[in-house]
């Protein structure tokens, strides 16, 4: 009986003091990108409302668009943490010095870098009867 009380109770408590509204956090969808230059040899990760940003993003710059897909805002706060425990050589914001390290975490995190400058290893393995 003093279980299911202290369980209410401690239910009534978790869901009064936090206010978590993740509505408001960074939560609409947009379109998350890897531009590659190769004058600087930097990779910039990015986030995009729309084509039209990044079109016009490319056209400022001399920047090669390896690969979107969809995403949030909030995907790409995650990935610059992620690489910054990492310790990934960050040059600027969202610009980080090319490494084939740097791609390889970007790709395993699920960050979309295409296949031009990275191509995932196919490890066959052989079963040998003796």
């Amino acid at each position: 009986m003093g279980l299911k009380k202290i369980h209410n109770e401690y239910r009534n408590f978790v869901s009064s003091s936090l206010n978590l509204d993740f509505a408001s956090q960074n939560s609409e969808f947009g379109i998350i990108y890897t531009l590659y230059s190769d004058k600087s040899n930097s990779i910039e990760v990015g986030f995009a409302k729309n084509n039209k940003m990044i079109e016009k993003k490319l056209l400022k710059s001399d920047q090669i668009l390896l690969d979107k897909k969809i995403g949030k805002k909030k995907d790409l706060n995650l990935l610059i943490k992620t690489l910054n425990e990492f310790d990934s050589n960050l040059s600027n914001k969202l610009n980080f010095k090319y490494s084939n390290i740097l791609i390889r975490h970007l790709s395993t995190l699920g960050w979309p870098v295409g296949r031009s400058l990275y191509k995932q290893r196919k490890i066959k393995k052989e079963l040998s009867y003796v």
